[in-house]
């Protein structure tokens, strides 16, 4: 969807809170690979790169206010609440609320369910070079994350299911092993993961990331573990 200069400043001053200054860094933002441009010196343009740099500032901005936010809670469980609040379903998620993805300029018949949780990123990174790193995490943490998230609640969550069934096969003396492979999709990579119990296949599933393909296999076989 293209949108006019009007209007992205005016979504971006009623959902994010501020006053675009350079408008051509968030029409970059909501262009994603498939709908690449080529400028006039031959650059091909779309929100990768930005979503990149966003990747690296929204993950130290949610670091800087969990610290702030629980000043007694070890790195590692710092490090999982971080992972539960920028987690890409989350972030596609979050979009979606912010209807990013209405006004996301793509072609074709794009099937990814990441591509949200990519143009939120790639916005994060529009935001700060535009706006600089101070008031990218006012706009983020204020405007975005307290309102429209209930952080208490995605803290609470239990999504670490890898680490809940490796727990539970240590205590019940049981192997589990963990193996993946990549499967062609017509638009990016994904992983298929395979998890065996006592030399059993007991689950597998499908994830954009071995990752997220773990943890999706992970949770099957708890379910299948708890019946």
């Amino acid at each position: 969807m293209n949108l006019t200069d009007k209007q992205i400043r005016s979504y971006f001053k009623n959902i994010f809170g501020f006053r675009v200054r350079h408008v051509g860094l968030f029409r970059t933002a909501l262009l994603h690979k498939s709908a690449t441009e080529v400028s006039a010196i031959g650059n091909r343009e779309n929100n990768e790169r930005l979503e990149f740099l966003g990747d690296a500032v929204l993950g130290t901005i949610v670091a800087d206010f969990l610290c702030h936010k629980y000043p007694s809670e070890p790195e590692g469980v710092l490090t999982q609440m971080r992972s539960k609040l920028v987690n890409r379903q989350r972030l596609s998620d979050l979009a979606r609320k912010l209807g990013l993805h209405d006004i996301t300029t793509t072609s074709g018949h794009i099937v990814s369910k990441t591509v949200p949780g990519n143009t939120f990123e790639a916005v994060v990174g529009a935001i700060y070079r535009d706006q600089g790193y101070k008031k990218t995490a006012h706009i983020l943490i204020d405007h975005i994350f307290l309102i429209h998230l209930d952080i208490d609640a995605v803290f609470a969550e239990n999504t670490d299911y890898k680490s809940s069934l490796l727990i539970w096969a240590q205590r019940h003396h049981h192997k589990l092993v963990f193996t993946h492979e990549s499967e062609p999709d017509r638009e990016r990579d994904l992983f298929r993961a395979y998890i065996d119990l006592d030399d059993q296949r007991i689950s597998e599933a499908v994830g954009s990331s071995v990752k997220s393909a773990e943890q999706r296999a992970s949770e099957i076989a708890l379910a299948a573990l708890e019946q």
